[in-house]
Order: structure tokens, then C-alpha cells, then sequence
């Protein structure tokens, strides 16, 4: 074994599900960042790079392979100096594999197939991939590098396989989605595949919002006894290199951010990079004067700039005039524009047209909704004046049991808080008042209503958010039964309540807009339900 220490560039790139060009561009600036910055002798980046991940059915585009071999004869001419580990989709005949390829000074030295592919939470890779099955070893200046990619490192075999073809260290591509406690899960894991194996091990993981998913970054190295070398920051795109000798890894430690940070700052991330990828010069918010929207407010701001978000205040009869005030004053604090837009006249006119209908009838949920529909189309009428995408507010709470109202609040092409708990909305606007006070205190202490008739709560039809979310998460992320979740200790009734309104309320779920994941399971897909579908207290 050589004594020479040997220097890896973790290249933690956001990059675009697509763009070929762009992605291209990007591999070949970060590996002259790690050659000319950082004296690097490996570069590596995140798996499916190339083309971005998951690229689901664009894998099937008749174009793509050629697409993908004129990106590569690109690489290959233009990456010297550096040894280059990059990620792609491979096409031989009628099968694809998820690939890795090593190029070194114009030639490519080794070839790499992914051997274990997940189908599970939101991978469905045995759609589209064949799996490999072999290893690959490449040796730099008289050390051996193995490769894998992503799901490889969680299982036993192809480290094993690595280390019995004379690997010393492993880089391990990655496309990792975030969710809370996702890198404590990933340390643990690839510290014991090193100790298990005797090697080090560089895992290498992508940044950036694609749809449903956010990826955090974080990449990291360990050494052969597992302990931490070097760990990336989260969600920052960027080339971070480290040392690696014998069985040691040494580089910078990014500390780990709090929960709340971590979420917060996924939030942002996803909400950027779907806005900017796909176009849109802003964003329009119906903001209420209710905690929601407020964070969703300050997501969009954090995000974009204030500049680029334009709330709507849409008040109605029950519109109490606190929320009016402190809706003005967030879009302020956070220099967003502003505009009050009432809808009693709408709402009169809707009232009136439909009243030969409604009879004698009493009011009920028809007249509350009509008011959260009139709200959505005015705010799509806007987007599709000023081409400004609409942010849907809802959280997963509200998702979860249908208090939400289709083609009224559910309206948007984006719902930044989808997999957040009614409860962590709470924390994460109090977080983010760390960080500069933008949100109303007032705001986060009144209690929540949907303010559609007089003096209403959402404790009139729920329970509590801090016995409800405990539920949902129960029975939606647990897959509990019933039974269980009364065991834990929760009313029987409020169980069956919130059970029954999860089951009934998939077809809403099917119709909302996309939001990025964060939780260990999401709805959308993540969580794949029949619509239709008899299955009770199971």
C-alpha cells in the first residue's frame, strides 16, 4: 500500500432532472474546481448526474441515449488533469442501467452498474433499471478506489464485494432524498459497512428541489473504523475535498443544524429551485392572517426575495380585521407586495345565483367552501394574467383529514407545506423568528380557524393538533392499526375519527398540488392509495 495521501472531491451538485447540457457544464467545472482550487486527485459526483434524479419515464425518450453519449464524448475530451467518477444512465439494446463511469485524461478507465435497486417509499428504479453485478475497482497512484451507487451501501454485499476485489476506500454515489433524521440514519449505516469491511468510505449525495423531493446534500466521509472525517454542509452545492491516508478521512466537519433549521431551510431550497426551474417570474400567496400562510410567506420570501412574491389578502363577512392588520404587516416586514381584494361582492353574486338552487336549505359547508373557492379562482385568474405560479398553504395535518377545500385553498401549482404537521408549523414559524422576527407574534398565538362562519375553530371538527398529528403520523407513517395507535394512548374516538376522515379524504390528496417531502412519509409519491377501496379498521 502506497504511504501518499490521496485527495477526494466530493462534488455535491444540484443538478437538473433533464438538462444534459447544464449538467455537463456543471461536472466539468467542479472537476476543475477540485484540480485547480482544491490540488485534487479524484473528483466525484452524484449518482445519475448527468441526466438528474429520478428521471422516471424520460428514461424512455428515444433521444436520450444519444443525448447521453455525446455528453459523455464531452466529458471524456474535457476533464484532464483529474480523475473523474460521474454518474449516468447507461443504454445497451433494450436495457438501462444506473451507471457510473471513471474517466482519466481522455479514457475511460472503468465501467460501474448499480447493483441493488430500490422499489420501496418513493424509488420505483425496477421500472426503468436492469441491476449489475459486479464490482469495480480502479486504482490512483497505487491506491484501489471501489465504487457503488446509493441503495448499494445499504446492503451487505456490494462493499463486501468491493473490499474481496482489493478496495481500500469506496466512493458511494448518491441521489438521497431529505427527510428529518435522514443523515444521523446515513452515518450510522456507512460507519458500519467500513468497519465491517475495512474501508474508508466517501458518500457523495446531490442538492436541490426536484418536485416532491429535496435533497439535502450532506455528503461525508468516514474512516475504516467508521469515525467521521469530513461532512458537507446541507443544501449548499459545492465541491468539498478531503484528505484520505491509509485508514483515515480528513476534511471539514460541517456541524448539524437543528431540526427546525434542517426543515426550514428544505423548505426554502424545494420552493426555489421549483419556481426557478420551471420558469416562473414569482409567486402570488393567499395570505389570510393565519399561521399558514405566514410561514408559507416567509418560505417564498426566504426563497425568492419579497420582491418576488405578491401576497393577496381576500377577506370575507368572517374575515376578523386582526387578520387583515396582521397579514399587512408580514407582507411588510418581508417586502413583499401586497393587496386587499374582498370577495363579499363575489360571494353575494355566487349566493344569489345559486339560491333558486340551495331552497330552504341551511347554510352549511356549501356556503364556507363557495367563500375558499371564489378565493382560488381569483388567485389563479391572477397567475394566469401575470404568470406568477399560486403557492398552496395547506399542511399535512389539514391533507391528511380533507379540512381543505378543492379548487378553493387546495388551488396552486405548489404547496411548500404539504408534509409538514399542523404542530411543526408552530415551531418552524417560531424558528424562523430566530432568524429575524417577520411573523406576528399574534399570529402564532390565536387560535386556528378557517374563519368561514361566525366563530369558528378548527377544534370545532378536530381534535387537538397535539393529540391529531400523532394520530395521523401513527396511522400514515407507522402504518398502524387502530388498535394500536388506542393502545398508545389516544381516545378511541378521536382515533376512528381521524382514520376514517384519512381514508375518505385520498381523493383529495390525488388532486393537490405537489410538495416537497420532509417527513419519513409523504403523501403523493410517496404513499400510493386507492382511491376507491374498502378496507376499514385495518
Amino acid at each position: 500500500m502506497a504511504d501518499s495521501s490521496l485527495r477526494i472531491a466530493m462534488a455535491q451538485l444540484n443538478v437538473w432532472v433533464g438538462d444534459i447540457e447544464g449538467n455537463t457544464r456543471q461536472i466539468t467545472e467542479a472537476a476543475a474546481t477540485a484540480r485547480d482550487r482544491d490540488a485534487a486527485d479524484v473528483v466525484v459526483v452524484p449518482e445519475l448526474a448527468l441526466i438528474g434524479y429520478p428521471p422516471d419515464d424520460l428514461l424512455l425518450r428515444q433521444g436520450l441515449p444519444a443525448a447521453i453519449d455525446a455528453a459523455l464524448a464531452t466529458l471524456t475530451e474535457q476533464i484532464h488533469g483529474i480523475t473523474a467518477v460521474i454518474g449516468y444512465p447507461e443504454y445497451v439494446g433494450e436495457s438501462i442501467y444506473n451507471a457510473a463511469v471513471v474517466l482519466r485524461d481522455g479514457e475511460r478507465i472503468a465501467h460501474y452498474r448499480k447493483q441493488c435497486l430500490p422499489n420501496y417509499g418513493v424509488f420505483d428504479e425496477r421500472r426503468h433499471y436492469r441491476p449489475g453485478d459486479a464490482p469495480c475497482v480502479f486504482e490512483h497512484a497505487g491506491r484501489r478506489i471501489g465504487v457503488t451507487i446509493c441503495e448499494d451501501i445499504w446492503e451487505e454485499g456490494p462493499a463486501a464485494q468491493a473490499a474481496a476485489a482489493g478496495a481500500e476506500i469506496l466512493v458511494n454515489l448518491n441521489a438521497s432524498p431529505f427527510h428529518a433524521d435522514k443523515q444521523a440514519e446515513r452515518e450510522a449505516l456507512v460507519g458500519q459497512r467500513a468497519r465491517d469491511n475495512g474501508l474508508a468510505v466517501c458518500y457523495i449525495n446531490c442538492v436541490g428541489g426536484q418536485d416532491e423531493l429535496v435533497f439535502d446534500g450532506r455528503s461525508f466521509a468516514v474512516g475504516m473504523d467508521g469515525a467521521l472525517g469530513a461532512r458537507a454542509p446541507a443544501f449548499d452545492a459545492g465541491v468539498y475535498t478531503l484528505a484520505w491516508q491509509d485508514s483515515a478521512v480528513d476534511g471539514d466537519v460541517s456541524p448539524m443544524p437543528s431540526a427546525e433549521a434542517l426543515i426550514y431551510d428544505a423548505l426554502v431550497r424545494a420552493t426555489r429551485d421549483y419556481v426557478d426551474r420551471n420558469g416562473f417570474p414569482g409567486v402570488l400567496i393567499g395570505l389570510s392572517g393565519g399561521i399558514d400562510s405566514a410561514l408559507a410567506l416567509a418560505v417564498a420570501a426566504d426563497a425568492l426575495g419579497g420582491e418576488r412574491v405578491w401576497a393577496i389578502s381576500l377577506p370575507s363577512r368572517y374575515t376578523a380585521d386582526i387578520s387583515n392588520t396582521d397579514a399587512a404587516d408580514q407582507a411588510e416586514r418581508m417586502g413583499a407586495r401586497y393587496e386587499e381584494v374582498p370577495i363579499e361582492a363575489s360571494f353575494e353574486a355566487m349566493l344569489s345565483t345559486l339560491s333558486p338552487l340551495f331552497g330552504d336549505r341551511a347554510p352549511d359547508t356549501a356556503e364556507e367552501n363557495l367563500q375558499s373557492r371564489i378565493r382560488g379562482a381569483l388567485l389563479m385568474s391572477l397567475s394566469n394574467k401575470f404568470g406568477h405560479v399560486v403557492l398552496a398553504t395547506g399542511n399535512k395535518s389539514e391533507m391528511a383529514v380533507g379540512y381543505a377545500t378543492l379548487y378553493g385553498d387546495m388551488c396552486g401549482g405548489f404547496a411548500p407545506l404539504k408534509d409538514v404537521y399542523k404542530t411543526w408549523v408552530y415551531r418552524l414559524a417560531r424558528f424562523r423568528n430566530t432568524r429575524g422576527a417577520v411573523i406576528p407574534e399574534r399570529v402564532i398565538t390565536r387560535p386556528p380557524s378557517a374563519e368561514l362562519r361566525d366563530d369558528q375553530a378548527d377544534t370545532d371538527t378536530l381534535p387537538e393538533y397535539d393529540t391529531l398529528d400523532p394520530i395521523i403520523e401513527a396511522y400514515v407513517e407507522d402504518d398502524a392499526s387502530i388498535e394500536d395507535i388506542i393502545a398508545r394512548g389516544y381516545a378511541e374516538a378521536d382515533v376512528r375519527q381521524a382514520a376514517g376522515l384519512i381514508r375518505r379524504n385520498e381523493y383529495k390528496r390525488r388532486q393537490a398540488a405537489p410538495g416537497p417531502k420532509i417527513t419519513h412519509r409523504a403523501f403523493g409519491r410517496d404513499r400510493r392509495y386507492p382511491i376507491t377501496a374498502v378496507y376499514g379498521d385495518l
